[in-house]
């Protein structure tokens, strides 16, 4: 990534920039009289995307302003992409939270994902570091994000069940975390079959794992996040359309969160015992392939009857979920792009959240609206438990009807994990369908400060992590 947040570095001086939403402009034009004849003969009004440049007395640009969205945390990002090149401060100097969230914007406008493709770029205008900003917390939060965007923009050619072992080992060796894979049949010599059966129809060339990052102090409380890794979904037996398969690279979404927040938690240096389990798969067809009716045991000891192997993202959680839930963590997350039926409800932008707990779910919606980055809760209806029920098995992995998708997937997640832990379930997209400023299209993370912030509540860190 480019520099784009600089020093102020004495002798270098940098252009006002004012941000102004509609609504602000009268009342700075009344504050600056001798700039309204200027700024009305621009016919600028502050709407979303205009400049305004304001000469000094020798024409030299003294200050910009510049109108952005109401009430939009990505506002700063859509003025990077217009401003000309240049040395920027925000003026007046914002509060904490707001220069904050302008810095990170700022930083996250200049995202690109080159890895294939050396676009040139004309030079980016840079911001002077906000005195109120949290450089730490910023830079933090702006890697994090990176990190999970490349991770689901890599194609699947290029990022498979070893490759996404690999960014794991990366991220653990960068922080001192210790990383291992069970790999191919050593999932049944440890008791993880439905890792196995999922991702066996892809081996030998593309052997499923489960990846098991660990750091910090043992002795800390225990917060283990699980994320779905499955690298391509074809949908096994039970195909997908070529429509639907088109973005199936971006369906270890989850893998990519869990990992990205992983990397806020030890940047941070949250006392915790931190976990994080990925079970890392490709949903392949073969003739080792798991077939509809197929009844599979799990890592619990509970048989699950197979409805239809493109219902596999639930498969593998269950057995991390099992995994993640024997030592009994004071926080358990997982994240996963689970279900069409999510966004049908909620769309792109919204992730589905599961919790059991209102107290705990109540934390997490908080967190969210504090970061920007919202979240709506679902029910956990358990009358609708019976739509999982087998003739053959302990639990059928999908409902043979068409309702509340997003609902019996989580009801599923939710019999491998006893009521006494304390579990979120996040269904997300993990993907912008348009560009948006500081958002391309691609690759997305959803929810990552909201759920460090809540790891960080509840762990009592201290003061400025």
């Amino acid at each position: 990534m480019r520099q784009t947040l600089v020093d102020n570095e004495a002798g270098a001086p940098a252009i006002p920039l004012v941000a102004l939403r509609r609504d602000q402009l009268a009342g700075w034009l009344a504050d600056h009289p001798d700039a309204r004849p200027w700024v009305e003969s621009l016919g600028f009004a502050a709407e979303p995307g205009a400049l305004a440049p304001l000469p000094g007395p020798d024409g030299r640009l003294a200050r910009m302003l510049a109108g952005i969205a109401d009430d939009d945390p990505w506002a700063v990002a859509a003025l990077p992409a217009r401003l000309p090149p240049g040395r920027y401060r925000l003026d007046p100097e914002p509060e904490p939270a707001a220069a904050e969230a302008a810095a990170l914007a700022w930083r996250l406008a200049d995202y690109g994902f080159d890895r294939y493709r050396a676009a040139p770029r004309p030079p980016a205008p840079l911001l002077v570091w906000p005195e109120r900003a949290d450089r730490a917390r910023v830079r933090r939060a702006a890697e994090a994000v990176e990190l999970v965007r490349d991770l689901i923009n890599t194609p699947a050619a290029d990022l498979g069940p070893a490759e996404l072992a690999a960014a794991a080992e990366a991220l653990a060796a960068r922080h001192g975390a210790s990383c291992r894979s069970v790999v191919g049949d050593g999932l049944l010599a440890e008791n993880y079959p439905m890792i196995h059966a999922v991702g066996r129809a892809a081996a030998p060339a593309r052997r499923p794992r489960l990846i098991d990052l660990r750091w910090g102090d043992p002795a800390a409380p225990r917060v283990t996040l699980v994320g779905k890794g499955v690298c391509f979904d074809s949908g096994g037996l039970d195909l997908k359309p070529s429509a639907s398969m088109k973005l199936m690279k971006k369906d270890m979404g989850g893998a990519a969160h869990v990992l990205g927040l992983a990397g806020m938690i030890m940047d941070a240096g949250l006392p915790v015992r931190l976990r994080v389990l990925i079970p890392a798969v490709e949903n392949a067809v073969s003739g080792e392939a798991m077939r509809p009716l197929d009844v599979l045991p799990s890592r619990k000891g509970l048989t699950v009857e197979i409805g239809n192997t493109d219902a596999e993202g639930r498969l593998i959680l269950a057995d991390a979920l099992a995994e993640a839930a024997s030592e009994d963590p004071a926080l358990l997350i997982d994240v996963a792009t689970l279900t069409g039926a999510a966004r049908v409800a909620l769309g792109p932008d919204l992730p589905a959240l599961f919790c059991r707990d209102d107290a705990l779910a109540a934390e997490i919606l908080a967190a969210g609206e504090a970061a920007g980055e919202p979240l709506w809760r679902l029910p956990l209806f358990a009358p609708y438990r019976r739509l999982l029920d087998s003739k053959v098995a302990d639990l059928a992995s999908v409902s043979d009807g068409p309702h509340a998708g997003a609902i019996t997937a989580a009801l599923f997640l939710a019999e491998f994990v006893p009521p006494t832990v304390p579990w979120l379930h996040l269904d997300v997209l993990a993907w912008n369908g348009r560009a948006r400023p500081g958002r391309p299209e691609g690759g997305e993370a959803l929810a990552l400060r909201a759920l460090f912030a809540l790891v960080a509540a509840r762990v009592a860190a201290p003061a400025g992590s």
